[in-house]
């Protein structure tokens, strides 16, 4: 296994683990509108290296595990280390846009930084079978596409405890920095990428329309 990847999964459990045994660091470094509207940024990135549980843990680690080598193999340890980040600020940063007035929401996990990681690896190998309930076979793509579709049903309905904004700004800037690091792809994976886009354009036409 990669040491980078070895050092942010590493980092993920131990500061997980303290959050678990200590509410005061939780409650410091969760993210928390009112808390980062009144200055303290550091939670836009210490929130997504604090977990619910141990489930929530394990299965963002697990996905992160499973998906990191693609993105390593295709782009390089410099490039996943932008990716990982960048879709965490990412996904803080529309979970900020989205709900910025609710000054009582907070959230944590790593699960914005590690849904760019995955949407870098579909974007990169698009034909790649992925398991749907880890049971039905389906190609990468239309994983993808379903998951976004599901994100945006998710951010309307509010009707659970996930954070499907930071899910949906992580792919966001997984999609991006990919293209970024790599523009052959547009070329490459032409229709793929078209593709790819198509949920995140109806996330901000429906934004804009006042329709989530």
């Amino acid at each position: 296994m990669n040491t980078i990847l070895i050092a942010i999964i590493v980092a993920n459990v131990l500061i997980s683990y303290k959050g678990f045994n200590d509410p005061y660091f939780f409650r410091k470094y969760e993210f928390h509108i009112g808390s980062i509207r009144a200055g303290e940024q550091i939670r836009l990135i210490s929130s997504g290296f604090l977990h619910a549980d141990m489930g929530h843990l394990f299965f963002n680690m697990l996905t992160l595990y499973f998906f990191a080598p693609v993105v390593f193999n295709y782009l390089g340890e410099f490039s996943f280390v932008l990716i990982y980040f960048g879709s965490l600020i990412f996904g803080s940063l529309l979970t900020m846009l989205f709900h910025k007035d609710d000054y009582n929401y907070r959230a944590v996990g790593a699960s914005g930084a590690v849904t760019g990681v995955l949407y870098s690896a579909i974007l990169l190998q698009p034909d790649m079978m992925l398991g749907l309930f880890f049971i039905i076979p389906i190609p990468a793509y239309i994983f993808g596409i379903l998951y976004l579709l599901y994100s945006i049903y998710g951010m309307r309905a509010k009707n659970d405890n996930i954070g499907h904004t930071a899910h949906f700004g992580g792919a966001i800037g997984g999609y991006l920095i990919t293209i970024m690091r790599n523009p052959d792809l547009i070329q490459e994976h032409a229709l793929m990428t078209i593709l790819l886009a198509i949920p995140i354009v109806i996330l901000f036409v429906m934004a804009k329309t006042g329709k989530i």
